[in-house]
């Protein structure tokens, strides 16, 4: 079968990378692909945002199944585009989409749903949203509402903070449009996990576990980013617990998403955080989380082409995900100055020793082929893979790599996967 994925960075090279494993595949596209899913699939130079290009390739390649990526095609329509024309997708439809695209919409239906989830109000107005945060007694976060490349959420400790958070979102603009309207919600102390799967609307297949790094330095200090770092397993949710989540958290969803005319296909993201053993929703995403996807992938036993099928035409019943036991680490390289500005096109030396390692992938983020060069197109750059049956090893082995792979400005933590060497 030949099978299209969309979106560019490291979560999609590390589904290109799974997918390529299967049997069941004959062709790989991608679009539009960096230098690491060039070497393993054809990369086609048709934006993820264009859609009706998307469309027409699919239909003229003979596409069996599009896996979307990124949440901004879905956001745009993609699915239902597709699904009009008869094409597999694997991806909600953008009604389904809006629990990513819209934060209020996200919030609202977890509280229709009973869903746990933070305290909040939504606001339109930058007074009634700084009277609240003055009247507030407790420390906030606050969330602009539309798609912000994972940098739109600000964790505030005291009222200059939120105020200053509220300003930077609703009056100087910096996420345009996606700050129109926005959330302002408890801050909920605990520790997060990610945890997803992938669902035909009704039957749900969890993932193992990981856990995301989202500030750009060591200590979890710094602005948010769309993730510097993350290891699965994350070993906070146990099997008893994961089957809670589901029950309490990803059915409803599904059930108030079907019941609202927005049923429920693709992958599906639940960022919880564990507050005195309970799990709290802090977001749903609508596609796999980056950089979780890479140690999920390294991990995953099962054949990934059965469940994406399944997803796609409503048949996931019975299905299941297998995973090593192995503990597998990402350690995410980014360009100086990541998530703010920084240059590109660096060349990045280091990379052909890792080649033909199983225990070592590096899986490519911003990069792009010139001539017989690799060079930084993007911030976050690579995302440097291990595994092993001992979680310390794995990170010593992630890092060792890390040092051998250069380019000017390179940055990253160095503290990915520590936390689960104190448990």
């Amino acid at each position: 079968m030949n099978i299209l994925v969309i979106g560019s960075g490291g979560r999609e090279h590390a589904l290109v990378w799974k997918i390529r494993k299967s049997p069941l595949v004959k062709e790989i596209y991608c679009a539009t692909g960096n230098a690491g899913t060039g070497e393993i699939a054809v990369n086609i130079d048709i934006s993820p945002e264009d859609i009706v290009g998307l469309k027409n390739f699919a239909i003229a390649n003979r596409i069996d199944l599009t896996v979307v990526g990124p949440e901004l095609p879905l956001s745009l329509g993609l699915a239902d585009e597709f699904l009009k024309s008869g094409l597999f997708v694997v991806g909600p439809i953008q009604g389904a989409a809006e629990i990513e695209s819209s934060k209020v919409f996200s919030k609202l239906i977890m509280r229709e749903a009973g869903i746990p989830t933070a305290d909040f109000e939504v606001f339109d107005d930058v007074y009634e949203a700084e009277k609240y945060v003055m009247s507030a007694d407790r420390p906030l976060v606050v969330k602009a509402d539309g798609l912000a490349q994972g940098k739109g959420v600000f964790p505030c400790l005291n009222k200059g903070e939120a105020i200053a958070a509220v300003n930077a979102i609703m009056k100087e603009g910096m996420f345009g449009q996606a700050g129109r309207r926005i959330v302002i919600e408890e801050f909920l102390e605990g520790e997060e996990v990610s945890f997803m799967g992938i669902t035909d609307g009704e039957y749900f297949v969890p993932f193992a576990t990981s856990q995301d790094h989202k500030r750009a330095y060591d200590n979890d200090e710094g602005p948010n980013t769309g993730g510097m770092g993350a290891y699965s397993p994350a070993r906070i949710l146990m099997t008893d617990e994961q089957e809670k989540v589901i029950s309490d958290i990803i059915n409803p969803l599904l059930k108030k998403l079907g019941e609202k005319g927005r049923p429920y296909r693709g992958f599906l993201y639940a960022g919880l955080m564990i507050k005195d053993g309970k799990p709290y929703v802090l977001e749903f995403n609508a596609r796999m989380g980056d950089p979780e996807t890479q140690p999920l992938m390294v991990r995953m036993k099962s054949d990934i082409v059965p469940l994406l099928m399944g997803a796609s035409q409503g048949n996931l019943k019975g299905q299941t995900a297998l995973w090593d036991e192995s503990f597998a680490v990402c350690v995410v390289m980014t360009a100086q100055g990541y998530p703010g500005s920084y240059r590109k096109g660096m060349e990045i030396s280091g990379l052909g020793q890792f080649r033909d390692r199983d225990d070592i992938v590096i899986f490519h983020a911003g990069t792009r082929r010139e001539s017989d060069k690799i060079v930084t197109n993007g911030g976050r750059v690579l995302g440097v893979t291990a595994v092993d049956k001992n979680p310390e090893k794995a990170i010593e082995k992630a890092y060792s790599a890390v040092s051998s792979v250069h380019f000017d400005g390179s940055f990253f933590r160095r503290d990915i996967g520590k936390r689960v060497l104190k448990r």
